[in-house]
Protein backbone atom coordinates (compact mmCIF):
# COMPACT_ATOMS: atom_id res chain seq x y z
CA UNK A 1 0.00 0.00 0.00
CA UNK A 2 1.26 3.47 -0.84
CA UNK A 3 0.69 6.82 0.85
CA UNK A 4 -1.74 7.72 -1.95
CA UNK A 5 -3.82 4.62 -1.20
CA UNK A 6 -3.77 5.41 2.54
CA UNK A 7 -5.01 8.93 1.81
CA UNK A 8 -7.81 7.62 -0.40
CA UNK A 9 -8.91 5.08 2.24
CA UNK A 10 -8.92 7.65 5.06
CA UNK A 11 -10.77 10.18 2.91
CA UNK A 12 -13.49 7.69 1.94
CA UNK A 13 -13.85 6.48 5.53
CA UNK A 14 -14.09 10.03 6.93
CA UNK A 15 -16.71 11.00 4.34
CA UNK A 16 -18.81 7.88 5.07
CA UNK A 17 -18.88 8.71 8.78
CA UNK A 18 -19.55 12.37 7.96
CA UNK A 19 -17.02 13.66 10.48
CA UNK A 20 -17.27 17.12 8.97
CA UNK A 21 -20.16 19.22 7.69
CA UNK A 22 -18.81 19.00 4.14
CA UNK A 23 -16.78 16.35 2.42
CA UNK A 24 -13.10 15.91 3.22
CA UNK A 25 -11.06 16.18 0.03
CA UNK A 26 -8.17 13.87 -0.80
CA UNK A 27 -5.90 16.91 -0.96
CA UNK A 28 -6.79 17.91 2.62
CA UNK A 29 -6.42 14.29 3.77
CA UNK A 30 -3.01 14.05 2.10
CA UNK A 31 -1.91 17.18 3.96
CA UNK A 32 -3.05 15.70 7.31
CA UNK A 33 -1.28 12.39 6.63
CA UNK A 34 1.90 14.27 5.68
CA UNK A 35 1.71 16.34 8.89
CA UNK A 36 1.42 13.10 10.86
CA UNK A 37 4.55 11.67 9.22
CA UNK A 38 6.42 14.94 9.75
CA UNK A 39 5.44 14.97 13.44
CA UNK A 40 6.77 11.41 13.86
CA UNK A 41 10.06 12.33 12.18
CA UNK A 42 10.43 15.55 14.17
CA UNK A 43 9.81 13.70 17.46
CA UNK A 44 12.38 11.04 16.53
CA UNK A 45 14.98 13.72 15.71
CA UNK A 46 14.37 15.70 18.91
CA UNK A 47 13.58 12.97 21.45
CA UNK A 48 14.79 9.75 19.83
CA UNK A 49 11.61 7.81 20.65
CA UNK A 50 7.88 7.98 19.93
CA UNK A 51 5.33 5.59 21.41
CA UNK A 52 1.96 5.25 19.70
CA UNK A 53 -0.43 3.23 21.90
CA UNK A 54 -1.89 0.11 20.24
CA UNK A 55 0.43 0.67 17.28
CA UNK A 56 4.06 0.49 18.33
CA UNK A 57 7.27 2.26 19.27
CA UNK A 58 9.69 3.97 16.90
CA UNK A 59 13.14 4.46 18.38
CA UNK A 60 16.47 5.85 17.19
CA UNK A 61 19.40 3.59 17.98
CA UNK A 62 23.06 4.01 17.15
CA UNK A 63 24.90 1.24 15.36
CA UNK A 64 28.52 0.82 16.37
CA UNK A 65 31.31 1.28 13.84
CA UNK A 66 32.40 -2.01 12.30
CA UNK A 67 34.67 -3.57 9.75
CA UNK A 68 33.15 -5.00 6.58
CA UNK A 69 34.35 -6.34 3.25
CA UNK A 70 33.75 -5.02 -0.23
CA UNK A 71 32.07 -7.99 -1.97
CA UNK A 72 33.68 -7.21 -5.34
CA UNK A 73 37.26 -6.71 -4.26
CA UNK A 74 37.32 -8.43 -0.88
CA UNK A 75 39.08 -5.38 0.59
CA UNK A 76 38.36 -4.44 4.20
CA UNK A 77 36.20 -1.34 4.62
CA UNK A 78 35.57 0.68 7.79
CA UNK A 79 31.86 1.39 8.29
CA UNK A 80 31.21 4.41 10.50
CA UNK A 81 28.73 4.49 13.37
CA UNK A 82 25.27 5.58 12.27
CA UNK A 83 21.80 6.24 13.61
CA UNK A 84 18.99 3.91 12.55
CA UNK A 85 15.27 3.90 13.26
CA UNK A 86 13.82 0.72 14.75
CA UNK A 87 10.17 -0.21 15.15
CA UNK A 88 8.68 -2.47 17.79
CA UNK A 89 5.03 -3.29 17.04
CA UNK A 90 2.45 -2.96 19.81
CA UNK A 91 0.51 -5.93 21.21
CA UNK A 92 -2.70 -5.10 19.40
CA UNK A 93 -0.94 -4.79 16.04
CA UNK A 94 0.99 -8.04 16.55
CA UNK A 95 -2.18 -9.95 17.45
CA UNK A 96 -4.14 -8.65 14.46
CA UNK A 97 -1.28 -9.32 12.05
CA UNK A 98 -0.81 -12.86 13.34
CA UNK A 99 -4.52 -13.57 13.08
CA UNK A 100 -5.56 -11.85 9.86
CA UNK A 101 -2.58 -10.97 7.69
CA UNK A 102 -2.05 -12.79 4.41
CA UNK A 103 1.27 -14.49 4.05
CA UNK A 104 3.61 -12.26 2.12
CA UNK A 105 4.63 -13.80 -1.17
CA UNK A 106 8.22 -13.51 -2.24
CA UNK A 107 8.41 -10.50 -4.53
CA UNK A 108 11.93 -11.28 -5.71
CA UNK A 109 12.21 -12.60 -9.20
CA UNK A 110 14.47 -15.60 -9.57
CA UNK A 111 17.92 -14.69 -10.82
CA UNK A 112 18.74 -15.57 -14.37
CA UNK A 113 21.97 -17.48 -14.59
CA UNK A 114 24.47 -16.39 -17.20
CA UNK A 115 25.48 -19.92 -18.11
CA UNK A 116 23.71 -23.24 -17.53
CA UNK A 117 24.95 -25.07 -14.47
CA UNK A 118 27.02 -28.13 -15.20
CA UNK A 119 25.98 -31.41 -13.68
CA UNK A 120 27.99 -32.35 -10.64
CA UNK A 121 30.91 -34.57 -11.46
CA UNK A 122 33.44 -36.41 -9.40
CA UNK A 123 36.41 -34.16 -8.80
CA UNK A 124 39.20 -34.90 -11.22
CA UNK A 125 42.81 -34.65 -10.09
CA UNK A 126 44.35 -31.31 -10.97
CA UNK A 127 46.98 -31.30 -13.68
CA UNK A 128 49.55 -28.62 -14.31
CA UNK A 129 49.11 -28.63 -18.06
CA UNK A 130 48.14 -25.24 -19.47
CA UNK A 131 44.60 -25.20 -20.76
CA UNK A 132 43.59 -23.51 -23.96
CA UNK A 133 41.54 -20.41 -23.12
CA UNK A 134 37.91 -20.60 -24.14
CA UNK A 135 36.70 -17.85 -26.47
CA UNK A 136 34.65 -15.25 -24.61
CA UNK A 137 31.21 -14.69 -26.03
CA UNK A 138 29.28 -11.78 -24.53
CA UNK A 139 26.01 -12.85 -22.94
CA UNK A 140 22.89 -11.10 -24.24
CA UNK A 141 21.51 -8.51 -21.84
CA UNK A 142 18.50 -9.19 -19.65
CA UNK A 143 16.21 -6.90 -21.66
CA UNK A 144 17.18 -8.45 -24.98
CA UNK A 145 18.91 -5.39 -26.38
CA UNK A 146 22.47 -6.62 -25.87
CA UNK A 147 24.90 -7.37 -28.61
CA UNK A 148 24.52 -10.66 -30.39
CA UNK A 149 27.37 -13.14 -30.03
CA UNK A 150 30.28 -12.21 -32.24
CA UNK A 151 30.72 -14.18 -35.46
CA UNK A 152 33.89 -16.26 -35.73
CA UNK A 153 36.78 -14.34 -37.29
CA UNK A 154 37.18 -14.68 -41.05
CA UNK A 155 40.70 -15.80 -42.04
CA UNK A 156 42.61 -13.19 -44.03
CA UNK A 157 43.97 -14.58 -47.29
CA UNK A 158 46.64 -12.49 -49.04
CA UNK A 159 45.57 -11.48 -52.55
CA UNK A 160 48.33 -11.33 -55.17
CA UNK A 161 48.57 -7.99 -57.01
CA UNK A 162 46.81 -8.00 -60.34
CA UNK A 163 48.47 -6.77 -63.51
CA UNK A 164 46.32 -4.47 -65.57
CA UNK A 165 47.24 -4.56 -69.29
CA UNK A 166 47.75 -1.17 -70.87
CA UNK A 167 46.88 -0.29 -74.46
CA UNK A 168 50.07 1.67 -75.21
CA UNK A 169 53.53 0.36 -74.52
CA UNK A 170 55.65 2.65 -72.36
CA UNK A 171 59.03 3.40 -74.02
CA UNK A 172 60.42 6.28 -71.96
CA UNK A 173 60.10 8.07 -68.69
CA UNK A 174 58.96 11.29 -70.28
CA UNK A 175 55.28 12.02 -70.50
CA UNK A 176 53.53 11.55 -73.81
CA UNK A 177 52.63 14.67 -75.79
Amino acid sequence: MTKKEIVKTICERANKKQLMKGNLTQLATKEIVQWTFEAIIETLVQEGRIELRNFGVFEVKQRKPRKARNPRTGARVDVEAKNVVTFQPGKEMEEQVKQYAKLAEAKKKPRKSKAPKAESKIAEPKTHEPKEPEPKVPAPSANGTGAAPAAPPVPVVPVPPTVVPTTEPVTSDTPAT
